[in-house]
């Protein structure tokens, strides 16, 4: 089964979400997602096409979906994903792969990362609240992305970091 719309994805199908550490637009958007869209166009896990999708979001995210109920990735076809954004980060001027930064809207809607420790300290000193947009990065499925993927940060796991920050 080839790439499909994500609309088409399940709410079950399995996601990875990947941050840019800066926004990517213009070419580099349209090679990011070129690059993206021919790799899910053979991705395959044993021989066996996936059933698959991506979306790209405020010129930062990128989510990838399995309908695992289809065909399963396999580790070897879930390498290769992240081999394909592993290279794409040169052409794109930012990383993509890696992890570890917390992404939250500021008070003009613009999306920032940085590093757990700037996070907490935004916080300290009022410029990240309970009431900022925050993105949960480590939603799992389809359903968690269209669900859950930006909300307040009262509403998500980021509000142990706004106890930290009080610490």
């Amino acid at each position: 089964m080839p790439k499909v719309e994500f609309s088409a994805m399940p709410d079950t199908a399995r996601v990875w979400v990947f941050g840019a550490a800066a926004p990517v637009v213009g070419d580099r958007r349209d090679a990011l997602l070129s690059a993206v869209d021919l790799y899910l166009s053979k991705w395959h896990a044993h021989g066996a096409p996936l059933y698959c999708a991506r979306d790209w979001r405020d010129d930062r995210f990128l989510a990838i979906a399995v309908d695992e109920a289809a065909t399963g990735a396999s580790g070897c076809s879930i390498d290769g994903m992240f081999r394909t954004l592993v290279s794409a980060e040169p052409q794109i001027g930012t990383s993509l792969v890696g992890g570890g930064a917390i992404f939250w809207r500021d008070r003009a809607g613009e999306v920032q990362s940085a590093a757990r420790s700037a996070f907490i300290a935004a916080a300290r000193t009022g410029d990240v609240a309970m009431e900022t947009l925050a993105f949960d990065t480590t939603v799992s499925t389809a359903g968690e992305w269209r669900a859950r993927f930006e909300r307040t940060v009262a509403e998500s796991w980021h509000a142990k970091l706004l106890g930290a920050a009080r610490s």
